[in-house]
């Protein structure tokens, strides 16, 4: 076990000095695509200045006699594109395939001082993570970074679960993680091909019968217990939770309510498959806009952070003066890429 006096050592001479806390920014949509394809990179100047994280794919969704070309694609399109204030992300391939070594290596000397967060697959405990934290840190050297690139974590397995809190805090490096959950549900032995969202056969029914003798049955979640404990290990850890991808393209309305789900739940975004789910994804992991002109009052009310305030019958302090920055603090990195709520929000 490392000391928590080691916790934050750097662990490549030349390497830079890891985080100790994450960035302030919006993570709403976290839009994929296949750097493989030569009409989808052209698509992705005006993708960038749509969404808050571009993920470049290499894993899941790219065929294997495709992957060098996707790992090329996505080296060549960066370089070649200004994506403005959108994060950049990259999918590796899973540790025990044979495009992973590569991923890695490759994608942080051809592009590393423009990649925010590396996203790894199937993560099943923290010595996955382990192993990635030391071999970006020889990577950043050689290649001469100045600042650390993020580990993202996919639960897509029912160890990766189980672990769930170790993997949280196993690394300074940890960005947070999302719900893999077509992965999880082949890992578990579950039985659905659904790539998210419910299932019309699982539900509860009511004991008694309506008035047409017909007893109401109610649809329920798969993923609520699995987002729940992703959502305890990330927020304790203070890292970010997310809701991975929702495969019916065409149900937006079902992908609304899967988004808002994990909204209400803890979540901080979503993968975005299609650009048609990208305007969801913003709309429900914006910061509410009521939410964000109270944060403004009690900031106003204590221009210092200090001291106490009562608005609305409550007293504000300084802690809840700490929250209320953090939202107004997201609220206007949001009103930078929206101008419809940077009207809202009084910006």
């Amino acid at each position: 076990m490392k000391l928590p006096s080691h916790f934050y050592e750097r662990l490549a001479l030349g390497a830079p000095e890891p985080v100790r806390e994450l960035p302030v920014r919006p993570e709403r949509s976290v839009h994929f695509f296949p750097p493989h394809l030569e009409r989808v990179r052209a698509k992705v100047p005006a993708l960038a200045a749509q969404v808050d994280v571009l993920c470049g794919n290499l894993e899941d969704a790219i065929p294997a006699d495709a992957k060098e070309a996707a790992r090329a694609g996505l080296i060549e399109v960066v370089n070649n594109t200004d994506l403005g204030g959108t994060a950049l992300w990259v999918r590796v391939n899973a540790l025990n395939s044979p495009w992973f070594l590569d991923d890695l290596t490759e994608v942080v000397t051809g592009i590393g001082d423009r990649l925010d967060v590396v996203m790894i697959p199937k993560v099943e405990g923290p010595w996955d993570i382990h192993f990635v934290d030391q071999l970006l840190a020889l990577l950043e050297a050689r290649a001469g970074l100045t600042r650390p690139i993020l580990v993202h974590a996919l639960l897509e397995t029912a160890q990766g679960v189980k672990n769930v809190d170790d993997i949280a805090v196993a690394s300074p490096r940890m960005h947070g993680m999302s719900l893999g959950p077509a992965d999880l549900a082949a890992s578990r032995g579950m039985k659905t091909t659904r790539v998210g969202g419910g299932h019309p056969f699982y539900g509860v029914l009511a004991d008694d019968p309506d008035e047409t003798g017909r007893r109401a049955f109610a649809q329920q979640d798969l993923w609520h217990y699995t987002i729940a404990r992703m959502v305890d290990a990330c927020l304790s850890a203070g890292i970010r939770p997310f809701y991975g991808p929702f495969g019916d393209i065409a149900d937006l309305e079902a992908c609304e309510a899967q988004f808002r789900n994990a909204f209400l739940m803890g979540c901080v975004g979503a993968w975005t498959l299609h650009p048609n789910q990208i305007a969801i994804a913003k709309r429900v992991f914006s910061p509410a806009v009521d939410e964000v002109l109270f944060a403004k009052r009690i900031m106003e009310g204590m221009p210092d952070g200090t001291g106490t305030v009562m608005l609305d019958g409550k007293m504000q302090d300084d802690a809840t003066w700490k929250q209320a920055k953090v939202i107004v603090d997201l609220a206007q990195l949001v009103a930078k890429r929206d101008s419809e709520l940077a009207a809202a929000y009084g910006f």
